[in-house]
């Protein structure tokens, strides 16, 4: 009977594990948390108006120039703050998916930040709306880090843990 010599001695590399359920489902949140982001640009940029209002409202002695001033500054903050918020949605939900626990650990840094960023909310003027569709990206933030930090989850990450280190 003939068998062929083998031609190296390295063993095949092991089949990369498929991301489990907990994993697909909280990169799915976060392209959501994305999309979300991105539409919370749009609102922050419609709602101008009302916040002019809110801010008249929240400092009556502030001159026309003082208010265009804070305008144009809430502005600036909303556009940085949208694109920023869209790129890191996109950039955890890529790294977490191919496993890579510093994503999943920074991910769940960036959700501390946006707590204290929505409690923040409650103590400056803004829209109502934009204030709703914040607690919505928290909300779907939430999710994805509960299902990170799953059982499945952990072990999913563990492996390519345990891949680096050899």
């Amino acid at each position: 009977m003939y068998q062929p010599y083998p031609s190296s001695g390295q063993m095949p590399e092991p089949a990369r594990p498929e991301p489990p359920d907990s994993v697909l489902t909280a990169v799915k949140l976060m392209y959501a948390g994305a999309v979300v982001s991105a539409l919370s640009l749009i609102v922050g940029l419609a709602t101008i108006g009302s916040l002019r209002s809110a801010l008249q409202r929240a400092n009556p002695n502030y001159t026309s120039s003082q208010l265009h001033t804070a305008e144009v500054g809430g502005i600036v903050i909303i556009v940085i703050f949208g694109l920023i918020g869209v790129g890191l949605w996109i950039w955890m939900a890529t790294a977490n998916k191919r496993g890579a626990n510093w994503a999943r650990i920074t991910a769940t840094v960036f959700f501390g930040l946006d707590t204290v960023s929505i409690l923040a909310s409650f103590a400056r003027p803004e829209a109502l709306l934009s204030k709703l569709v914040g607690i919505l990206i928290w909300l779907i933030g939430l999710g994805a880090i509960l299902l990170l930090w799953q059982r499945q989850s952990s072990d999913y990450f563990q492996y390519f843990k345990a891949q680096r280190v050899r």
